[in-house]
């Protein structure tokens, strides 16, 4: 689990984080939702480290980030996967090549593990026909899923994804979706998935957390985030002409039922 305990961050001046408090659940998708300059980005940074706020805490399994020595966050940091929105793959290597590079940097393993471990993560994720090939040789999709073999080269106990879906097409992005599920679920990550796309909220969205305003708005997840009373958070999640549809559709459905 990672704890986030009353986080406040400014810059030059201006508060972009107000005293946000949230968890993150262990073995579950933990989405963080809302609009471009809601301070999501922000906020997902101060959890990784990127950032450091001027208040509050983050715990990692119960120990408090600010505590840690260099050594502690150095070591903390072979526990983090990171999968960046535009996959960041380096264009000189292979696919191998890429799932490689974490391990080569940081892995115990013997070079033959590695290459072991690489193999595993690579087939993990469908494509173990693409080692030889090179970023520019395969679709965004296939890149997305070389990232996330990478993510999770060194077994990590927490995955942090931004913005996973980015440029991709609705039925890729839901690929990609069920696989960040089902990697959180078979290894028992913690992951934390930064996206403003509704689709991933409704199929993968276990725990969420909206923010709004550099707030933290709401917390729930996919089952009850349409009965929320939040008019922020319902003006982000009815935003589409789709979800106003919805949102139509659940208010006859009450209205039947109260006549019932």
């Amino acid at each position: 689990m990672i704890e986030a305990k009353n986080i406040s961050k400014w810059f030059d001046g201006v508060q972009v984080l107000h005293d946000i408090t949230a968890s993150f659940e262990t073995g579950k998708t933990n989405l963080i939702i809302g609009q471009s300059g809601s301070g999501k980005t922000v906020f997902m940074k101060c959890l990784i480290g990127l950032m450091h706020p001027e208040e509050g805490e983050i715990l990692y399994d119960g120990r408090l980030f600010s505590e840690m020595n260099a050594e502690q966050r150095k070591a903390l940091r072979t526990e983090i996967g990171m999968l960046f929105q535009g996959s960041a793959l380096f264009d000189n290597l292979t696919v191998l090549g890429n799932v490689m590079f974490p391990l080569k940097m940081f892995s115990p393993l013997s070079p033959a593990e590695q290459l072991e471990r690489a193999h595993f993560c690579i087939k993990r994720v469908g494509l173990e026909n693409a080692d030889e090939k090179y970023p520019s040789e395969i679709s965004g999709g296939m890149q997305k899923r070389v990232a996330i073999a990478r993510a999770i080269a060194l077994n990590p106990r927490y995955l942090f994804c931004d913005e996973p879906n980015s440029g991709l097409d609705p039925k890729t992005s839901i690929l990609i979706d069920e696989l960040l599920s089902d990697i959180t679920h078979e290894y028992g990550i913690t992951t934390i998935i930064n996206t403003h796309d509704m689709n991933s909220v409704l199929g993968i969205g276990e725990k969420i957390v909206f923010i709004n305003k550099g707030r933290c708005d709401w917390t729930g997840n996919d089952k009850n985030i349409f009965r929320s009373k939040s008019q922020s958070l319902n003006d982000f999640v009815f935003a589409s002409k789709l979800f106003q549809e919805v949102k139509m559709f659940l208010e006859r459905k009450s209205e039947e039922e109260g006549l019932s």
